[in-house]
Order: structure tokens, then sequence, then C-alpha cells
């Protein structure tokens, strides 16, 4: 506890040594009460001082004065003196709780700072390994293409020059369609990878759905007739979507394979379509084969490809690409068994905004 006669000496005191709290009368002489705590609150190391003034002065005005200037209690004379212990003690127990809230601030700000710079390190190192893995895949694809093409082409001489046989016909038909199913995977690996890393450089723009419905029918129809599968005309009344056409193309063909490969020869894979609020459907239905109930849940999972989810041969990459390129349009794909055996193939896509009245 140490008193002081003048202002300027509680001042300079303050400032060598900060006190826990100030009690400070108002009529003092050079410099009055009010001046010192303002003094007080605008000096870095001493404004979070608590100052209790103690004043003969009993008037409201005085009282404001008081607190205006930076002020956190006024006891007006005469005290008695349990009144002012009690006071005193709550605002240290106040100031007390402030330096302590103060210290786990400060401290929760340097963990923030370090785990944003912790989270940026981490973004950036995972952006390289992104680029990385774009870039690997496409010197892979770039790679495989080199000594594929000279595979394919040693093995397309081969089979020309041997003799016309039904035997024969048969090994070329199979070497055509590994061929196609090679050079299929390389294109869909490298187009996942190209969504997966630089999405947002696809663009949506309004497109005719029932166009682009077509375009994929026309895309799937040989691999359907090399099943003996048929395909419906596309549903007439579609309207227009959000999407880019050729990745929207891609995949209704990928989803049109899939169907096909759930159909027994023979069956026809049937075409419908509806519009709804905001989005417009397209169901494709096929008739034949259904899905394992296990398998379900993970049917558009990349990790699931290699599974044997149907006779009619591995599905590939079709359903998890298609599944990503509607959601990179705001769409999606679910997948269902039917009754009589069979999948239904559900896909939604948002509605394109209709023009502006007086627009061409």
């Amino acid at each position: 506890m140490r008193s002081f006669p003048l202002g300027r000496l509680a001042l300079a005191a303050a400032i060598e040594g900060p006190p826990d709290l100030i009690l400070l009368d108002i009529n003092i002489p050079e410099m009055n009460g009010y001046e010192v705590c303002e003094r007080l609150k605008s000096t870095e190391g001493l404004r979070d001082i608590p100052v209790i003034f103690l004043s003969a002065l009993n008037e409201i005005q005085d009282k404001v004065k008081g607190f205006q200037s930076g002020a956190v209690d006024y006891i007006s004379k005469p005290f008695q003196f349990e009144e002012v212990h009690a006071r005193v003690d709550l605002h240290l127990k106040l100031h007390d709780l402030q330096r302590t809230l103060k210290l786990q601030n400060e401290r929760l700000e340097e963990a923030v700072a370090a785990r944003t710079l912790e989270l940026a390190e981490a973004n950036q190192r995972l952006t390289i390994l992104d680029r990385s893995k774009s870039e690997f895949l496409t010197l892979i694809s770039h790679e495989f293409r080199t000594p594929l093409n000279g595979i394919l082409g040693v093995g397309e001489l081969i089979l020309d020059a041997m003799p016309a046989t039904e035997e024969n016909s048969e090994l070329k038909a199979m070497f055509e369609r590994s061929r196609r199913r090679i050079l299929s995977i390389l294109e869909d690996a490298l187009l996942l990878t190209q969504i997966d890393v630089k999405g947002e450089q696809f663009r949506s723009a309004p497109i005719s759905l029932h166009t682009a419905l077509t375009r994929a029918t026309e895309h799937t129809r040989e691999f359907a007739e090399s099943r003996r599968v048929t395909l419906t005309a596309p549903p007439a009344g579609l309207g227009q979507v959000l999407a880019d056409e050729n990745l929207l193309v891609r995949a209704l063909q990928a989803l049109l394979e899939t169907a096909v490969k759930f159909s027994e020869e023979g069956e026809t894979v049937r075409l419908a379509g509806d519009v709804s609020g905001e989005s417009q459907r397209v169901i494709i239905e096929s008739r034949g084969r259904t899905i394992l109930v296990p398998a379900l849940p993970k049917f558009f999972d990349l990790f699931s490809i290699a599974e044997a989810l149907t006779p009619g041969g591995d599905l590939g990459v079709g359903p998890p690409l298609a599944y990503r390129i509607l959601s990179l349009f705001g769409g999606s794909v679910s997948v269902q068994n039917r009754e009589p055996a069979g999948i239904r193939l559900t896909i939604s896509l948002r509605n394109a905004a209709p023009p502006k009245s007086g627009a061409r």
C-alpha cells in the first residue's frame, strides 16, 4: 500500500511499478483526480489498472464524470471501511480474471496462428501432390500410348495377315474390344484426375439435355449391339440444363453402358425423363441382372471398380466418372435394383435459368 499527495507523484510511481488497483480522490492539488485518471487510461501499461474514486463529491454529475474518465467504481465520503474493503476485493478479483482471460486469449491466438500456418503448409503440400499426381498420370498416359501404339499396330498387322476364318474373326473382335477397353480406361483415368485437381476450370452453361442424351445414345449404340441389347430413343420434352456438353455426354454414355452390362441379351435399355421444379431427371432402366445388396452403397466408389458386380463384365471407372462429372455441375445420380431383375439409374440435373423477358 503506497499513498501520494500529488497526482504527478502517483503517476510517476505507477510507471515505475504498476499497482494492482488505485484509490483516487478528486480534490487534490495541481491535477485533480479526473485528470489523473485520464492520464492513467492514456498511458500504455497503466490503462488496465482499475481505478476507484473516493470523494466527498456525491452529485450525480460528479459520479458520471468519474466513470467517463475511466474509473471502475465510485465511493462517496463519508464511507464505511467494510464497504471499501469489499469493493476493493471485488475489483481486484475482476482484474485478476481479466488478466487471466487476456493471457488465455493471447495463447489461443498464438495456437490459432500456429495451426493456421500448419494448415497452410499442409494445403501447399496437398496442392503440390495434386499437381504431381496430375502430371504423373498425364506422363503415364503419354508413355503408355507410345508402346501401346506399337503393340496394337503390330497386333492389327498380324491379325490382318491371318486367313479369314471364323476363329480368326473372333480373335479380331476380341482384340478390338481389348484395344478400346485399354484406351477408354486411360482416357477416363485422366479425366477423373482433371476433375479432382482442376474441377473449377470446367464451366457450366445452358445446354440441351435432349441433344446430350441423343449423342450419348449414339456413342453407346455400337456397344449395345455387340451385347445384343437395344436402346430406346431419348425422351422428348427435355429442356436445358447447366453443364459442359462434352462432359455430360461422357457421363450419360458411361451410365448407358453400365445399364447395358446389367442387361440380358435381347433386352432393351429404356430411357425416360421429366422436369420437376428446379431440376430435370433422366431415368435409365435395364432388365436382366441386379446389383448385390452389399455393393449398392459403394456402386459409385472409385475403389470398387475391380469387384465383380455383374456377370456382364467389370464396370471400370464408368460409374465413378459419371458421378464426379454430374457432381461437378450440381447434379447427382443414384442406383437401385428393380423387380423383375434389373437396375434403375436416376440422373438429376439443374435446370438452366430461363431467359429474361425481352431477351432473344
